[in-house]
């Protein structure tokens, strides 16, 4: 049985704001990266305590951002954190057969795919993205309002789910969304709603 198998939404998200706490304050990494967590994750599964949805931009790694270790955190990435039928489908798996309790949506500061919404412009398969974040930031007024709506867009996704949003009604999952802001390495957590 691994560490994380026990965790409440409360419980993740604290773990959450005092991995990123190490992280921005330079502390020695509490991840556990050794060969022993590797050998036991691979013997006994995995059991990670929070799942992070984020942008696939390099410079937005949340293993390192959330200080945390192998089998810690189950991540999602694609460019603008844009939500469709298969990363839903990761996230069925994570809170249906791993029982993660929390999920976190993070987009981030100078996110490319973002500005490319904003600007109107993209061109072959990134146009099909660009288009799904047009639309769930139409009418924002700057970069940090559209990065917010976005989060909220792909929050909405998510609970297309009928197995997430039934777990939500329930009390046994949370969705929440999040900034990182690539300057300071500061993750902060939106308000809900």
């Amino acid at each position: 049985m691994t560490e994380n198998e026990i965790c409440t939404p409360g419980e993740a998200l604290y773990k959450l704001i005092e991995g990123n706490k190490a992280y921005v304050e330079g502390v020695a990494s509490p991840a556990d990266l050794s060969h022993d967590r590797m050998v036991e994750t691979a013997r006994e599964g995995q059991a990670p305590y929070a799942l992070v949805v984020t942008c696939s931009d390099s410079r937005v790694p949340p293993e390192h951002i959330f200080s945390a270790g192998i089998g810690d955190l189950f991540v999602v990435r694609t460019a603008g954190n844009v939500i469709g039928d298969f990363e839903r489908g990761s996230i069925e798996y994570a809170v249906e057969q791993l029982g993660v309790t929390l999920v976190v949506v993070m987009g981030h500061s100078q996110c490319g795919a973002v500005g490319a919404a904003l600007a109107g412009r993209a061109s072959g398969y990134l146009d099909a993205l660009v288009s799904e974040i047009a639309g769930g930031i139409a009418g924002a007024a700057d970069e940090y309002e559209a990065l917010c709506r976005n989060v909220a867009h792909s929050q909405q996704r998510i609970r297309q789910s009928a197995t997430v949003s039934s777990l939500v009604e329930e009390g046994r999952l949370k969705i929440v969304g999040a900034h990182y802001d690539l300057q300071t390495g500061q993750v902060s957590f939106l308000p809900e709603g």
